[in-house]
């Protein structure tokens, strides 16, 4: 079964430095038919103007994403991390115990365009950590690209989870496919980063969600020239 979230249907939010779109309930929009899928809580496709940003505010137990498209996004906290997430880069706070951070675009021409992404954990209290990666559009190309999971580690280049989930990117042109099997008992969020895809047939656009459950092949094609998917490989 997939059940398509079209991007048209997504909760908005336009605050003039701040144009957001959330596949979930979040901050002030709230649907009780769309809470999150499974560990998947929050799938916020964010817009931020140039010299604006999330000033310190805090966060816990939960495996915050930051996945940058365009432009650059400043993060600071209280575990003493400073640094700059690069479109192309992949950012993972694991809030834990408890953590402050803001996060700031630092840019006085561009604005960034990302997705924040968070998962709850599988267990609480742990350890604040912080990982960043950066994987070109090479290693993503007409592939699954693993850029997240529970083992992390430098052998396979992804950031460490602490939640039973796998998150695989992937840029397709017309025609490339990927393909996943998804074993019995587990589940699959796609989100549509760019471009326009089929997904088991079913047509997608940028900023469109599906849920997946009782597939047992996950198939992926492009339909333009540039497209771009996330897929979360869920218990």
């Amino acid at each position: 079964m997939i059940q398509v979230r079209r991007a048209d249907a997504r909760g908005h939010a336009n605050h003039g430095w701040l144009d957001t779109h959330y596949s979930f309930s979040f901050a002030d929009y709230y649907d009780p038919r769309f809470m999150g899928f499974r560990s998947l809580r929050v799938m916020n496709e964010d817009r931020i103007k140039q010299g604006y940003g999330f000033p310190a505010h805090p966060h816990r137990d939960m495996e915050i994403i930051t996945y940058v498209l365009e432009g650059s996004l400043e993060h600071k906290d209280s575990m003493g991390t400073g640094s700059v997430i690069r479109a192309g880069e992949v950012q993972k706070m694991s809030a834990g115990s408890g953590v402050r951070h803001s996060e700031f675009n630092p840019s006085k021409s561009e604005p960034v365009h990302l997705y924040q992404i968070w998962l709850v954990p599988e267990k609480e209290g742990i350890v604040p950590m912080y990982e960043q990666k950066a994987i070109s559009s090479e290693e993503k190309q007409g592939r699954l690209r693993l850029v997240a999971s529970p083992q992390g580690g430098e052998e396979n280049g992804a950031v460490k989870l602490y939640q039973d989930a796998e998150i695989y990117a992937s840029e397709l042109t017309a025609g490339e496919t990927v393909e996943r099997p998804l074993e019995k008992g587990r589940y699959a969020w796609l989100q549509v980063i760019r471009g326009a895809i089929t997904l088991n047939g079913e047509q997608l656009k940028a900023g469109d969600g599906a849920a997946i459950a009782g597939e047992p092949r996950i198939e992926i094609a492009g339909k333009g020239d540039k497209n771009e998917i996330l897929l979360f490989d869920l218990a």
